[in-house]
């Protein structure tokens, strides 16, 4: 039944995360197009709490996505015990998210 239930959580990180990676690189796309410069792209992420909500989202949905996958690969691919790919996968979660998180954090000016 967890794996059922860790099944679906990637999946709906995934779907979740769709759009947002389409959204992200948009504005990738249109900051180098329109040769922003990273002092007023700084200056627009860090006015704008929409932007806040949307990067710690982001990185939320990342940190649950990717070690989910990661750990299916260990299990499946490498062999690896039940146990010791849920550890490895529990500790990558918790460094992606805290990287992440403050990632966010000091593109947003918390970290000034």
């Amino acid at each position: 039944m967890l794996e059922v239930r860790l099944y679906l959580l990637q999946r709906l990180t995934a779907a979740i995360m769709a759009p947002m990676v389409i959204i992200h690189l948009a504005t990738i796309l249109y900051a180098t197009r329109t040769e922003l410069t990273a002092a007023s792209i700084l200056a627009r992420v860090q006015s704008s709490p929409w932007l806040v909500v949307f990067y710690t989202a982001f990185v939320v949905m990342v940190a649950i996505h990717a070690p989910l996958g990661l750990r299916k690969i260990l299990i499946e691919w490498g062999r690896l015990r039940m146990s010791a790919a849920n550890m490895i996968s529990l500790v990558l979660f918790v460094v992606f998210l805290g990287m992440g998180l403050r990632g966010v954090w000091a593109l947003t000016g918390g970290a000034g």
